[in-house]
Parts: C-alpha cells; structure tokens; sequence
C-alpha cells in the first residue's frame, strides 16, 4: 500500500535527514519505529501521508508514485491513512463527536449517528460526546485522536507518540484498539521511543520493529 524505495529527504538543500529508506506497509501489518529523539520519526510519517516529499527515492502509495499527484490526488491519497499525532490538535469550542467527525466534514460526507455512536463507543468515550476537548483527561484525548484518524475507515493507520503522555494503563488500553484494528487488516506504523511498551506489543501481535539510526533505516534486533 505504501513503499517507499531508496527515499531520502532533507529540509535544507544539501543536508540530508533521513536517507535510503527504503519500506514496505502492507495490509495487516503492524511496525514500530523507534530512534532517538530528533532522528526523524515524525519525518518518516509525514512521507507517508505525502505531508513532505521525497527529495530522493521513489514513494508510492496505493499503486501510484506520489510525485505524480495532483492536489486532489493527495487528497484522496490522505483519506485512506489515517494519522493521530503527538500533539491531538483538537478544535476547542467544538464537542468531542464534532471533533472526530471533521475528516467527514471536510470531505463533504454525512455523518452516520449510529456509526458515530459505536465509533465513540469502540474508544470508551460515548458518554463524553457532548464534552469539550479540554475537560478530556490525556488518555481521553488520545482515543478521541484515533476515533478521529479511523472515522474514514482508513487503509493505514500512522500514531507518532501515542502514549507519550500517558501512564502505563492508558498506553496499553490505546495500543490494544491499535491491535484491534490491525486484526481487522489495517497496516499500522507506531513511532515510538518505549521500549517497554514495544516488548508488551509484541508479545500479543506479530510486529516488525524499525530503527533509525544515523539517518538511515534499520530493522532492529530480535533482542527487542
């Protein structure tokens, strides 16, 4: 679904972040990325929703080179991955369900009450629909950030630091609806620097763990 082969990518012209990648999300795979802090994890996602380009490399996705896209093209690209960020990005004055349903806003399609009922349900959060983002605790917002990121039944499913913020119990509780939704054959790609966490997953799903590390990516040992 997405393959990037011998991608590079820098921000300046010249100096080069990331560097021969080359990776492959396929359905019903699940990968962590893992690497120092300012390593380029968050870099790597934004590739895979087209929010950068390659500055080297080929990068396709859904069987098209994204170099040649139109706009409207990585519009529709962006509607099959679905992406909860580090930072939840929530509009304020809105209530939780008109939070999660703006990717279907935007993308001019109604919004199913009971599908929205059920989505809001599958996350643990029926009973804060009508709640404003900020009385939401972070695990909270963090579920709501990936009932945001899956409302348009994505293909793909990228979390860049999910359970940065949280305790222990509210990391696992998010990465079990993570697993959940790779087992219904989503491609799922977590950045993440626990390891802790990493070892946890894998014990419950067959995981591929990435590295990146002095700019290039590695697959990790098995003593992860």
């Amino acid at each position: 679904m997405i393959e990037m082969q011998d991608v590079s990518f820098g921000y300046r012209a010249g100096s080069e972040l990331l560097s021969g990648m080359t990776l492959s999300l396929q359905p019903g795979m699940f990968h962590f990325l893992t690497g120092p802090s300012g390593s380029g994890k968050t870099t790597l996602l934004r590739l895979c929703y087209a929010d950068l380009l390659p500055t080297a490399g080929r990068l396709s996705a859904f069987g098209q080179d994204v170099a040649g896209l139109s706009r409207d093209g990585i519009a529709m690209l962006r509607r099959r991955v679905g992406v909860v960020h580090q930072d939840t990005q929530f509009l304020d004055h809105l209530p939780v369900a008109e939070n999660v349903a703006l990717p279907l806003s935007v993308s001019g399609q109604p919004v199913d009450m009971a599908a929205m009922r059920d989505l809001l349900g599958w996350v643990q959060l029926a009973q804060h629909a009508r709640a404003l983002p900020p009385s939401l605790s972070g695990g909270e917002r963090q579920r709501a950030a990936l009932a945001r990121a899956v409302i348009l039944s994505p293909d793909v499913v990228l979390a860049d630091e999910p359970t940065g913020n949280l305790d222990w119990d509210m990391s696992m509780r998010l990465m079990q609806l993570l697993i959940e939704l790779n087992k219904t054959g989503k491609a799922v790609l977590v950045a993440t620097h626990d390891l802790n966490l990493i070892r946890a997953v894998k014990a419950q799903v067959s995981a591929r763990v990435l590295r990146i590390a002095g700019g290039t990516l590695q697959l990790a040992g098995a003593d992860l």
